[in-house]
């Protein structure tokens, strides 16, 4: 009822809980008087600098905040599932616990790239858009972990690099005041164990040290048949205060390998809803299986060791250390980490194409006329099973196939950040001035490798690989594929790329009144990119009789240069007035950018298309706090000009990429409503909704049709992947003195499209799941998580190898999609003092 209710009238759903909360303001505002709740006078630490503390009241930009137990009750799979919880953003955490994206304010950019993930306020990865290397490899999250300030565009762009959409600031445990351990063990109903620590000693009264981490194993919610999540981290810190000042250092290493989940086959039932192939689950299948868990491919010497369990296996060690100081009426900061990072991405990359095996023969046939010996015909057999015979017909339940790319990307980063600031504050008149002057830093060396092998497989869960060869007689007389290899060698790069930004940036909190204040910020960046790329062969490796290694792409141990420069200017103003302690309002412009990064040249040092592309932004909104109810709601307004888009389109038949590029710009009006309502003590509520209108102003690029070339322009079309109405309701009930915590988690989704030309659907669909905690002591709790309840197939991403600006999955009765993870359940224990 709920569903049906949802899916007829969404809009009207989100207005309508937007109109209740502020239905509330008026009353509870001339009743409360200026009370004030604990979330409204929380400190906020990021989106800014200064020498004075700023509450969120206060505060001239949207930010949301979430602590220790908001992330223990909502248990997040990811790093991007915490984001499910802030307005204005867009998740897409079907991707396994890393490797995903998340969009802010239709900013179109995947990934991390217009996101500043840090931890303590220093970025993680300074450019998070690197390619193949998502800013969330580099981090994990668990008990060591104190709370997050999540800011949203505003003055994000100021204060940190790569950062027009926001920043994600997670803030470790400093455990000063007394001594704080943490110990929590987890299971699922999926193969999982987890455990998870934290002890911090004060030395005295002005020190503490601290140690914590975690190690998890478990099989995956879609079970390849072998280990898929395996590792974990380590974390060492260490505090020093004194009157007017700190010395903060921290040591993390991660070691942990966590499975990347990519779409997988589905269909339609008579409904025209989503539903799973025969032979395969959309809930809980993926195509990796033990065939491909671990091989080596042929390759130039010995050959490629491919390790699929390895998933993206993250080594990292990452050195923080921070200072703070006065130094007369000024404030001194200074923030420094080096990080250190071997990260390898091994996939199986569906690519599309999905046919039956008939279809597949009869195309065989056709390409290979010339090559195939007079009289003989094709057929498919298992390449792991001689002893089965492959039905061409119905091969589980479906006589499908389809072919998956073995795709292997090592990147190492090596990487410098430093960040000084001044602050101070001052009073001219009866007005106060609170100043900042900052300096930052980074360089970063990193290498992109990438080989891959294109192969056959059976469409079925844990797929297995499958050969075709050409008989005659009953004797094999030409081998197509080996070992289910359709092409060794189908991608290759080589690159080293590296990256030196120096950034100027500068603030004042100009308080004119006890109600008015003014914010102002700016940066200047200059960025250095250079490094070099490998050239391109292809080559007969002649080591098999197969046609498999007839075409492989190699390095020609040419090297061309990357040597390019950027300096862009940034800037943003604010304002906030406080009607009362309980209720302001502020609104704010911001101008930034986003440029090219070193990995943008992976492909060709030469070209000439990278352009930096202008942002403007503007938010306006309001905070209120009472007993009854707190309100946070903010409408913005996001432009980006001159963007470029990149299409990668697989084709099936010669199992290489052709490339493509569009410019564009996209436009985008939304609004975003946080509410937390208290009705009594034992019954609350938390709503989030987002509404964005997110289109393509313009959007072209040239194709050919029939032999000549044609303009297409899909401007006007609304961005791909991004939803125009978002909603996360969490109703609650406390009982037992407070000693038991149920709450219901209530997920929607509108429409979205996996091409910009609107051609292919991503349905709507709405989310349950449920948490159940009990406090049995002061120090210890039970907690138990359910997930996806409904085994609701919703679908976060169509199949970017068919396209991204016209998919070739549109019309088609079989496509390749990948939707959000089948039901889960995990417990827990925690034990804290």
């Amino acid at each position: 009822m709920i569903d049906a209710t949802l899916r007829r009238h969404p809009p009207a759903i989100a207005i309508g809980a937007a109109l209740c909360a502020g239905a509330l303001l008026p009353d509870a505002a001339l009743a409360q008087g200026g009370a004030t709740s604990a979330r409204l006078e929380e400190v906020i630490v990021t989106g800014r600098a200064g020498a004075g503390q700023l509450n969120r009241a206060e505060a001239s930009f949207a930010v949301s905040s979430l602590s220790a137990d908001d992330l223990s009750k909502n248990n997040p799979l990811s790093v991007a599932d915490v984001f499910k919880a802030v307005p204005g953003f867009w998740v897409e955490s079907s991707g396994g616990e890393g490797s995903n994206n998340i969009r802010t304010r239709g900013i179109p950019r995947d990934g991390y790239s217009s996101i500043s993930l840090q931890e303590n306020g220093l970025a993680i990865q300074h450019d998070g858009g690197l390619g193949y290397l998502n800013a969330d490899q580099s981090f994990r999250l668990d008990e060591t972990i104190a709370r997050v300030e999540v800011v949203r565009g505003g003055p994000s762009a100021i204060f940190a690099s790569n950062a027009p959409g926001g920043v994600a600031n997670f803030i470790t445990r400093r455990s000063y005041d007394a001594p704080e351990a943490v110990l929590k063990y987890e299971a699922g109903d999926y193969g999982h164990n987890r455990i998870d620590g934290y002890y911090g000693l004060p030395l005295g009264e002005d020190m503490f040290v601290g140690v914590g981490g975690f190690y998890r194993k478990n099989d995956g919610i879609r079970d390849p048949g072998f280990t898929a999540n395996d590792g974990g981290q380590i974390r060492f810190s260490f505090g020093k205060q004194w009157d007017n000042g700190e010395l903060f250092l921290d040591l993390k290493h991660i070691d942990d390998k966590v499975a990347f989940l990519l779409p997988i086959p589905l269909t339609f039932d008579g409904d025209g809803d989503v539903a799973g192939v025969p032979g395969f689950d959309p809930n809980y299948g993926t195509l990796a299986g033990p065939e491909v868990e671990h091989n080596t491919y042929r390759n130039l010497g010995n050959g490629y060791d491919f390790d699929l369990s390895d998933g993206t296996h993250t080594e990292l060690t990452q050195f923080t250390a921070s200072l703070d100081f006065a130094l007369g009426d000024w404030n001194v900061h200074n923030s420094f980490r080096y990080r250190q990072s071997d990260i390898l991405r091994n996939g199986l990359f569906p690519t599309g194409g999905i046919e039956s095996a008939a279809d597949r023969l009869d195309s065989y046939r056709q390409a290979l006329a010339g090559q195939l010996p007079a009289g003989s015909d094709l057929e498919i057999r298992f390449t792991n099973h001689p002893d089965q015979a492959f039905d061409v017909a119905n091969n589980a339940g479906n006589g499908l196939v389809l072919n998956g790319n073995l795709l292997s990307v090592q990147v190492p980063l090596d990487e410098v950040i430093n960040d000084f600031r001044l602050s101070r504050a001052f009073e001219l008149g009866s007005q106060t001035h609170d100043v900042s002057f900052g300096l930052y830093y980074a360089d970063y060396d990193y290498e992109y490798v990438r080989y891959m092998a294109t192969a056959m497989f059976e469409v079925h869960d844990q797929a297995r690989l499958l050969d075709v060869v050409a008989v005659n007689n009953g004797q094999d007389v030409l081998d197509i594929t080996e070992n289910g290899i359709l092409r060794y060698g189908s991608l290759y790069d080589n690159v080293e790329g590296t990256g030196e930004t120096i950034a100027l940036y500068a603030s004042d909190e100009w308080q004119i009144t006890d109600a008015l204040r003014v914010d102002a910020g700016l940066r200047y960046e200059m960025i250095d990119l250079g490094g070099s790329v490998e050239g391109k062969t292809v080559v007969d490796l002649e080591q098999t009789a197969a046609l498999a290694d007839d075409q492989f792409i190699t390095g020609n141990g040419v090297y061309t240069p990357i040597d390019e420069e950027y300096d862009e200017l940034a800037w943003t103003i604010g304002l906030n007035y406080q009607f009362s302690d309980s209720f302001g309002a502020f609104a704010r412009y911001t101008d930034s950018f986003r440029t090219p990064n070193a990995s943008d040249y992976n492909g060709d040092a030469t070209r000439t298309d990278l352009k930096v592309e202008p942002i403007s932004m503007a938010e306006t909104g309001i905070k209120f706090a009472s007993d009854m109810v707190e309100i946070y709601a903010t409408a913005f307004y996001t432009e980006f000009d001159n963007i470029r888009f990149t299409d990668n389109v697989f084709d099936n038949t010669t199992n290489q990429y052709t490339s493509r590029t569009a410019y564009g710009d996209t436009q985008t009006v939304g609004l975003e409503l946080e509410t937390y309502s208290y009705f009594n003590d034992y019954v609350d509520m938390s709503l989030v909704v987002t509404w964005q209108d997110a289109d393509y102003n313009t959007f072209a690029f040239t194709e050919l049709q029939d032999g000549e070339p044609v303009t297409v322009d899909f401007g006007g079309n609304q961005l791909i992947r991004v939803p125009e109405l978002s909603i996360r309701a969490v109703p609650g009930v406390n009982l037992i003195q407070g000693r038991l915590r149920a709450e219901l988690e209530l997920e929607y989704f509108d429409d979205r499209y996996a091409d910009v030309a609107n051609s292919v659907v991503l349905p709507d669909y709405l989310t349950v799941g449920a948490v159940l905690r009990y406090q049995v002591t002061d120090n210890l709790s039970l907690q138990v998580n359910g997930k996806n309840l409904t085994n609701e197939i919703g679908l976060t991403e169509g199949n970017p190898r068919a396209g991204q600006f016209i998919s070739g999955d549109a019309g088609s009765e079989f496509y390749l999609a990948r939707p959000i993870l089948g039901r889960s359940y995990t417990a827990s224990i925690y034990y804290a003092f």
